[in-house]
């Protein structure tokens, strides 16, 4: 991975961050309630909202990728925008599959 490359999330960063930091507090939250022995289905509830939390992240990055990373590589075509489009789609897949 190049590590000194500009990604698609570039522009988003400080929202990313913000966005996970809030679902980060979310799953403390959680475990916290199961600590305390909080209603089941009060804990499930904050688990839905962490989970909700964390899939905005993952549609933003997906988001990001296919309109920077994906539409650089279409542009050179060839076995660069085959690789892009094949990982986009595994990255799709698995979040359907989540």
């Amino acid at each position: 991975m190049d590590t000194h490359a500009t990604h698609g999330y570039a522009s988003d960063k400080e929202a990313l961050l913000k966005r996970l930091r809030r679902a980060e507090g979310q799953v403390r939250g959680v475990a916290r309630m199961v600590d305390e022995d909080v209603y089941c289905i009060d804990i499930l509830t904050q688990v839905s909202a962490a989970t909700k939390a964390l899939e905005t992240v993952a549609l933003q990055l997906l988001e990001d990728h296919l309109a920077h990373c994906v539409a650089e590589a279409a542009e050179q075509g060839g076995p660069v925008a085959q690789e892009k489009l094949a990982e986009a789609s595994a990255a799709i897949a698995r979040l359907v599959r989540s």
